[in-house]
């Protein structure tokens, strides 16, 4: 009975216990070769390539789409930045990669316009993922850095020009769901009124009940502002409370496009806010200390363990990307089902801490 999670809160940490107990399992049991990983990195990026041209062509046809963007984005950065790293890990054993790259960049360059296409806070995780994913890969192979003065302002220059075209194509077709103006308009009308209610009414633990949607019906702790996706706890029976699209057309509440430091303040507290920095930080400092003990085996001509570091390399940079749209910009990028995705990658970032000895 105490197993059965009793509110948000509660399921949130136990699939996310799950989820780290069955990856511990999988990195250990699993024989992850470089070559094995290569290939899913691949596997990965084609199918997000497919998946997000698909969905950007059903909006454009129909007028309807699914977002794959919110809750696949960090997997597809994920496959990216692996994918990245392992052509790295070849070109230095003399592996002639420059077939497979031309894959990888078409890969990428294609999700980077159909993801950019559909959702601007995707088109920033990409890019801000891509960023920490070659500093990363750079880094651990003790290379200068490829992020020169003159190289940040180009990417810069490239990115306005892209949020510009994206401004051009909603006036000229009349699709506004394309206009970076619009989003910021929206953010700028609704959050701040999000914002005040959170800072006037936050607590310890959870909230004013007052603030509460629910009202004096409400519990003021864990009321489903912040949880996993609603069919997941709808299948097994939860009794939870749960908005179904409140909080995208009732702007009063709680609005889906504010920072997630309000969404988890506002409703876990101040103390679960607190545990959410906590678990991130904790996650990349242990990630990035079992990144250097991978270098290390690497060049000691150990390579036993090189899938396995191009893949943290690559969670590594999607887990950042994903905590910093999600906790400063996007409630919604760590929020429902991008949330799962977001415990996944912790649980697989910190999988790699534990190893399980086999008796021989």
């Amino acid at each position: 009975m105490l197993l059965i999670a009793q509110n948000h809160l509660q399921l949130i940490v136990e699939v996310g216990v799950m989820l780290f107990v069955s990856l511990v399992f999988c990195l250990n049991l699993i024989p992850l070769s470089l070559s094995v990983v290569t290939f899913l990195s691949l596997f990965l990026l084609g199918g997000f390539t497919l998946l997000f041209g698909a969905d950007i062509l059903f909006l454009v046809v129909s007028s309807s789409q699914a977002e794959f963007t919110h809750p696949f984005g960090p997997i597809a950065l994920l496959g990216a930045v692996t994918a990245l790293a392992a052509l790295k890990v070849m070109k230095e054993s003399g592996v002639d990669i420059r077939p497979l790259r031309r894959f990888v960049i078409l890969f990428i360059a294609c999700i980077t316009v159909f993801g950019g296409l559909m959702h601007r806070s995707f088109l920033i995780l990409w890019i801000i993922g891509l960023f920490f994913g070659y500093l990363i890969i750079s880094k651990s192979f003790r290379e200068k850095s490829v992020f020169t003065m003159k190289r940040i302002l180009m990417f810069l220059g490239l990115a306005a020009a892209g949020f510009a075209l994206l401004e051009v194509v909603a006036r000229v077709t009349g699709m506004t769901i394309f206009s970076p103006l619009l989003r910021m308009g929206r953010i700028e009308q609704y959050s701040l009124s999000s914002i005040k209610t959170v800072l006037n009414n936050i607590q310890l633990i959870g909230h004013n009940a007052n603030a509460s949607y629910w009202g004096a019906e409400g519990t003021a702790f864990a009321e489903g502002y912040v949880t996993l996706p609603m069919q997941f706890v709808l299948f097994f029976g939860l009794p939870f409370p749960m908005f179904f699209g409140v909080l995208v057309n009732q702007k009063d509440t709680i609005d889906y496009m504010l920072p997630g430091i309000f969404g988890y303040g506002f409703d876990f507290g101040i103390l679960g806010l607190a545990g959410l920095m906590v678990f991130v930080l904790g996650t990349v400092l242990v990630g990035l200390k079992i990144l250097t003990m991978y270098r290390e085996k690497r060049e000691k001509n150990n390579k036993k363990y090189l899938g396995r570091e191009v893949l943290l390399m690559g969670a590594l940079a999607a887990f950042i990307s994903q905590a910093l749209i999600g906790m400063f910009a996007f409630n919604r990028s760590i929020n429902g089902m991008a949330l799962f995705t977001f415990l996944f990658l912790g649980a697989l970032i910190l999988a790699n801490a534990v190893s399980l000895k086999s008796r021989s």
